[in-house]
């Protein structure tokens, strides 16, 4: 989909989406059984928040009562239930695909219920691997009992289904602010680092052969020629004896224990490019969308970062309880295919709502304004 030269955004069933010939598509009806009329290995990335359990009542047709989740009074019939449907995702999911899960906790009967750790143990039971627990931090919380304190984060996890998926980091760098030093007379990291004191600690060791220190001063020299090519902005220097290594010294257990037991010493460098984010996400859970009818409205911030990096150029984002449509939007935004699922008619008709009403029309083209 081009915003450039398409004049709308088009809607069809779900077979136009997968074909190309619809940008979108919202689909009515039970997560489960919608998804098994599609064909396999056809998305590429699904974000979804599942209802969760016994916290929130939905504005669920009637005819679909049967199928609401998050009424069990049973959490494991609530767990059996949603891993039942992600088995029919690791389905339609292609290899390459990812997922990423926010699902909140619950307590009961004044006992924490670990619901989302819950679900993605049972996952991993199917054999979803398990890349990353982000902790959305929402900034703000329910006042709490004074027994306790008060809860202000969710989880959102990363699944895929192989070990080789796809991940466009580059796509979520964020920008250093700081840049290095670089004239004829110095070459100094983004935070000091010249390289003088590792030189000297590596001709000084008594712990390195002489293989080994020219190894490391050669890997040095060569560490801040990048520096002085903008290939990097900053790096540390790890010695045998100089410095600690990061998590264990066992060689066993860390890479870099290892690394530093057969080579004497690795560098740790930070790209030009910049930097990942982190899996601690600060945004707050507001949205003009919320309605009194759904309280729990993804926020688009939250859903951007997730697409840039694991949704291919002209890829198809699933969202099985899509909601007012926030994930659908979100692709949209980016130039991504969209196809929703959900058991209430007034959540999809509000998340058409919002799609219309963001394409708008500047000097004769089309766009997704936000």
């Amino acid at each position: 989909m081009n915003l450039d030269n398409d004049t709308t955004i088009r809607s069809g069933n779900l077979i136009e989406v997968i074909e190309s010939q619809a940008d979108y598509s919202l689909i009515l009806g039970d997560a489960l059984h919608i998804l098994q009329t599609f064909p396999n290995d056809c998305i590429d990335c699904v974000i979804t928040s599942p209802p969760y359990w016994k916290l929130r009542e939905y504005d669920i047709d009637e005819e679909f009562s049967e199928d609401e989740i998050g009424i069990e009074n049973d959490p494991k019939e609530y767990v059996n239930k949603l891993a039942q449907i992600f088995r029919e995702i690791y389905r339609v999911l292609k290899p390459s695909g990812s997922v990423w899960l926010n699902i909140g906790d619950k307590y009961h009967n004044k006992n924490l219920m670990g619901m989302p750790w819950r679900v993605a143990l049972a996952m991993q039971d199917d054999g979803w691997v398990l890349r990353n627990d982000i902790i959305w931090d929402q900034m703000k919380g329910t006042q709490s009992p004074k027994d306790r304190l008060r809860d202000v984060y969710e989880h959102i996890f990363h699944f895929v289904k192989s070990q080789k998926y796809f991940y466009d980091a580059d796509k979520i760098r964020i920008k250093n602010e700081k840049l290095p030093i670089i004239d004829e007379f110095n070459t100094i990291s983004a935070t000091g680092v010249s390289g003088v004191k590792y030189r000297k600690q590596i001709t000084e060791s008594i712990l390195l052969n002489d293989e080994e220190k020219q190894n490391a001063l050669n890997s040095l020299e060569n560490t801040l020629k990048r520096l002085r090519n903008g290939e990097i902005v900053d790096f540390r220097m790890t010695i045998r004896g100089a410095q600690r290594t990061f998590h264990s010294n066992n060689g066993k257990i860390s890479g870099r224990a290892k690394e530093l037991e057969e080579k004497g010493f690795f560098i740790l460098s930070s790209d030009a490019k910049g930097f990942i984010p982190s899996d601690i996400w600060r945004v707050v859970p507001e949205d003009k969308w919320r309605k009194d009818t759904h309280y729990a409205v993804f926020p688009e911030e939250l859903i951007l970062n997730p697409i840039k990096a694991t949704c291919p150029d002209n890829g198809i984002v699933l969202d099985p309880f899509v909601g007012t449509g926030s994930s659908v939007v979100a692709a949209l935004r980016l130039q991504k295919k969209g196809i929703g699922i959900d058991l209430s008619e007034g959540y999809l008709k509000t998340a058409k709502k919002r799609i219309e009403e963001q394409i708008v029309a500047i000097n004769g083209q089309f766009q997704l304004k936000f």
